[in-house]
């Protein structure tokens, strides 16, 4: 039987900082790892959401570095408000813990790869007689390449357990059918989900099959869903963009500033005036959705009926009240109210009325593209890996899709899997493990 290797014995050497972690101070108290480090890390969090690139600003070609390092250290985990880097997956698992002390081994294991992988280093040579210690995709020495890994709870790991049922977030629930959906059970759901991004496919690839291999007899694979983000070439403005999609309209333009700590206190974490469980707090409702595109029928779609159904100009973004303006640009529609310049019911103008109440239901999207191959009908296989987080998913995601029920762009897609899930709270010491405050309050230990 071969020996199993210990998930937090890999060293991390001291490798060279990357341009991006040169503009944040990402990832400088996971590298260093001392105290004053990780006293400055909860500071990081401040520094990253004041300075840092929006989380769906299209990644700019010439940038990324195999050395760029985002903390896996923070009172909110990596891969939410951080930087969204050029490609990112979605992968959903059945949890087998059915203890607590089981379920911290489980949190405790994925806690020392983040570590490791975040960070990066030497791959330990093993006996020949044993398997490797790496599956070797990366080569002797592991680069963090901006990698985040994101861990959260689905509805499935409380009910399934009574001794976890009575911490449950309060808004976590099992995804219901909308009346567009398609869904496929085999793509729904899970018990948790891990979010994967980072600069390059291969990155991607090579952390899910290492956590994958660190949890073998605790997590079963159930669905993932890989995707990517267009690399556009730097404007001489340097004004960044949002990334289109496969529909070739941007993508994120009427997204909540990540950069704004306060917004993104109201509207991503859950703090602790929101009525959560004590433990809940610092984290944040996820929203997956797999979600196809009809690109065949999309393209012999005229150009202006396009513009129309999204309510925005295809070549800037721009709102068609303002198609010489940019795509941040916010559309009057107090001005517009019979919808003559952006139809009443165009995707924009549908999800966000850009009135008070629709203040409520914001949410930060962290979408991606994905392309599966050809269907068994001929079509191609492609659409969007959508991710969206907020404090509350009753008044956001979920508000805003029944809003959008009917929208005409329904035409032309069909959501077929995806969940909903609670991003548990991060940790600002390396000495503490992601889901600790969830098994405390699973122990009757208040945090």
């Amino acid at each position: 039987m071969s020996k199993p290797v210990d998930p937090g014995l890999f060293p991390a050497p001291a490798l060279p900082l990357g341009r991006r972690h040169l503009l944040t101070g990402f990832g400088l108290t996971a590298l260093g790892g001392s105290l004053a480090g990780l006293a400055a890390s909860a500071r990081a969090d401040d520094r990253q959401t004041q300075s840092a690139p929006h989380a769906t600003d299209a990644p700019v070609d010439g940038v990324a570095s195999p050395n760029d390092t985002v903390a896996y250290l923070g009172v909110h985990q990596a891969g939410i408000v951080t930087p969204r880097p050029a490609n990112g997956m979605v992968a959903s698992f059945a949890v087998l813990a059915d203890t607590p002390d089981a379920l911290e081994t489980l949190f405790k294991t994925l806690t020392a790869r983040i570590a490791f992988l975040t960070v990066g280093g030497a791959v330990p040579q093993l006996d020949p007689k044993l398997p490797p210690a790496d599956s070797g995709l990366l080569g002797p020495v592991i680069r963090p390449d901006a990698l985040t890994i994101t861990l959260s709870v689905g509805a499935s790991l409380f009910d399934e357990r009574p001794w976890l049922a009575p911490h449950k977030p309060r808004h976590l629930s099992r995804m219901t059918r909308f009346p567009n959906d398609a869904l496929d059970a085999d793509l729904c759901h899970g018990d948790l989900s891990i979010q994967i991004c980072a600069n390059t496919q291969d990155t991607t690839i090579h952390a899910l099959r290492d956590l994958i291999k660190a949890t073998s007899r605790q997590l079963v694979l159930r669905w993932k869903q890989e995707g990517t983000v267009p690399v556009i070439a730097p404007r001489p403005d340097d004004r960044p963009e949002s990334a289109r999609n496969f529909l070739g309209f941007r993508d994120g333009s009427a997204n909540p500033d990540s950069s704004d700590a306060p917004t993104m206190d109201r509207v991503v974490w859950v703090g602790r005036q929101d009525g959560e469980p004590a433990w809940a707090v610092g984290g944040s409702y996820q929203a997956v959705r797999l979600i196809r595109n009809f690109v065949e029928r999309w393209d012999r779609t005229p150009f202006g009926e396009q513009e129309r159904i999204f309510g925005r100009t295809k070549i800037t973004g721009a709102p068609l009240d303002k198609p010489d303006g940019h795509e941040t640009d916010g559309p009057d529609y107090a001005a517009d109210r019979d919808g003559r310049k952006t139809p009443l019911d165009s995707h924009i103008r549908l999800a966000n009325a850009r009135d008070a109440a629709a203040q409520e239901n914001l949410i930060l999207r962290r979408p991606f593209n994905y392309s599966n191959g050809v269907t068994k009908s001929g079509q191609l296989d492609q659409g969007l890996l959508f991710i969206a987080y907020q404090a509350n998913l009753d008044r956001g995601f979920i508000a805003v899709q029944n809003k959008l029920n009917n929208e005409p762009l329904e035409e032309y897609i069909k959501p077929i899997g995806g969940g909903y899930f609670y991003t548990l709270p991060g940790i600002i010491e390396a000495s503490d493990y992601v889901g600790s405050t969830l098994v405390a309050a699973a122990r009757g230990v208040s945090p």
